[in-house]
């Protein structure tokens, strides 16, 4: 494990890049992608980068059920806006969140990472230690799955819909066991809000309640923080 501390996010993301680079002079060939504010600065690094990943493959965390994936509230639009048009790469996967038949998809999402074993996973941290779609109490055996979001989620989430109803209530997201396949997880965290996620990550148990504590036992884990996130890390 290691933990580096960066002045803000944009060092954070050309941190997150310099490791990716390292990764692919080494043969990386499949990368773990993640959505959210978290890795925008790393996103933007690639996009402006000479990095020419045309004959590599992209597997993403997860996807809202339910969501086309030309929905501009969906994760496939996200990374289409953020990464891909930027940077095409041979192969970019994402869950179906319109498959008729929700396990058969995350069966087949399984048999995606089987194939194409991802060598660089980049995380967010969620502020109760959630990492994709995985909240509390998620088992660390677990694989891709489909998962009831909580009240605070769709809530949350509700800012970026018309109404109420037109909120998610599912996604699909790629499990805890799956996540800690990859060969390498770098997991950033920018601000005071997620100190408290970090230090019990870190320091804390490792235990289902706190899904990314699991991470301390992973072999080739990465965290990248700016001094917000890192606060309670030496008290």
């Amino acid at each position: 494990m290691k933990v580096i501390r960066v002045n803000n996010q944009i060092e954070g993301g050309k941190t997150a890049f310099a490791l990716l680079k390292g990764a692919l002079e080494n043969g990386a060939k499949t990368l773990g992608l993640a959505t959210g504010s978290t890795p925008l600065s790393f996103y933007k690094e690639i996009a402006n980068s000479n990095l020419d990943f045309s004959e590599m493959t992209s597997i993403n965390l997860d996807e809202y059920v339910g969501l086309a994936a030309d929905n501009d509230q969906s994760y496939h639009h996200f990374m289409q806006e953020n990464l891909f048009q930027y940077k095409p790469f041979k192969e970019s996967y994402l869950p179906n969140g319109l498959a008729e038949d929700l396990q058969v998809e995350a069966k087949h999402y399984d048999q995606i990472i089987e194939e194409h074993p991802i060598d660089f996973q980049i995380l967010g941290i969620g502020r109760n230690g959630h990492i994709g779609f995985n909240e509390p109490g998620t088992s660390f055996d677990m694989t891709t799955h489909i998962v009831d979001l909580t009240a605070d989620t769709i809530k949350a989430n509700s800012r970026f819909f018309s109404s109420m109803d037109e909120v998610p209530k599912q996604a699909i997201s790629m499990g805890i066991k799956s996540i800690c396949s990859a060969k390498m997880v770098v997991l950033m965290a920018y601000g005071k809000d997620k100190a408290d996620a970090i230090n019990q990550m870190l320091n804390g148990p490792v235990s289902e309640e706190l899904p990314a504590s699991v991470l301390q036992h992973h072999p080739n884990l990465v965290v990248i923080v700016d001094e917000a996130a890192a606060s309670e890390l030496n008290q």
